[in-house]
């Protein structure tokens, strides 16, 4: 595992900034709705407002927007846009199993699911053995605490690695290809949540990784707001990055901030101790 002190110290875009920002505060209505519900009152309250209609429904606009957004109606017209034809898990070992960080939420849900992969106890699948001899985690905030989780779960530290610098999905490619490609690991199978698994596979595949996509099912008491407002965003995501032209074939040269150098020996206390929250 990386050592995160070499992580540099990059500035993340505004977009991920803001839309991050963005759907944090969208997945709070105590944050939404009161605000909406006084834009909507207020007019009516206040004779300074001349239009009152045009500001109230304004308001109101707005409030059934929010609605609609986080209704399920969008979720699943979202997943359905975002769950378009990648290739399925035949169960074929590959060269690493590559666990993208998605915060503390939603990390229970793909450590289980990397590790019953790499034992090859999915149910579905025959085949005898482990389906590849290195798990990978890549993500800031993530990657250490991962890295504990599988150990406690009984997977060998040998078998274990990553880097805890990337903060979006586009770092988490390079990084991740920066680091296993030199290594002669092409062949991955990768791991997160459906909603962002379309995303991941095309970025990793433009960087030269042959990809099985395999989906993390998201938490049991995972609210279906949050489900549909994480949908809206990679739904954005997913076009940003395609204007971005990250889903063409690329080479990790051509992306300079994917160089990250391998970390020095440490203590194994030091390796797998959570320093950074994303």
């Amino acid at each position: 595992m990386m050592d995160p002190a070499l992580c540099t110290a990059e500035s993340v875009s505004l977009w991920t900034r803001s839309t991050s920002l963005l759907v944090r505060l969208l997945m709070n209505p105590q944050w939404v709705l009161p605000p909406l519900m006084i834009w909507i009152i207020l007019p009516w309250l206040l004779r300074i407002f001349r239009r009152k209609w045009l500001y109230s429904g304004t308001g109101a606009v707005l409030l059934l927007v929010y609605l609609l957004l986080g209704s399920p109606l969008t979720a699943n017209l979202g997943e359905r846009f975002l769950t378009g034809a990648f290739p399925g898990d035949s169960g074929e070992p590959v060269e690493a199993i590559v666990i993208l960080g998605r915060g503390r939420e939603l990390r229970p849900q793909r450590v289980q699911t990397a590790a019953a992969l790499w034992r090859n106890d999915v149910k579905q699948f025959s085949q005898v053995g482990h389906r590849a001899p290195l798990i990978f985690a890549s993500g800031r905030g993530d990657a250490l605490e991962i890295a504990a989780m599988l150990k406690k779960g009984g997977i060998p530290a040998s078998a274990i690695d990553g880097e805890p610098c990337s903060r979006t999905t586009e770092e988490n490619a390079q990084f991740t290809a920066a680091l296993l490609q030199p290594r002669g690991i092409h062949r991955i199978l990768l791991v997160t949540d459906l909603p962002h698994l379309r995303r991941s596979w095309l970025t990793f595949r433009s960087l030269g990784f042959e990809v099985i996509p395999h989906a993390s099912p998201l938490p049991p008491q995972f609210p279906e707001r949050k489900t549909a407002f994480l949908v809206v965003r990679e739904c954005f995501g997913f076009v940003t990055y395609g204007l971005l032209g990250r889903y063409t074939p690329r080479s990790v040269t051509e992306t300079p901030t994917a160089i990250v150098q391998p970390a020095q020996p440490v203590a194994e206390t030091e390796a797998f101790f959570p320093v950074a929250i994303r």
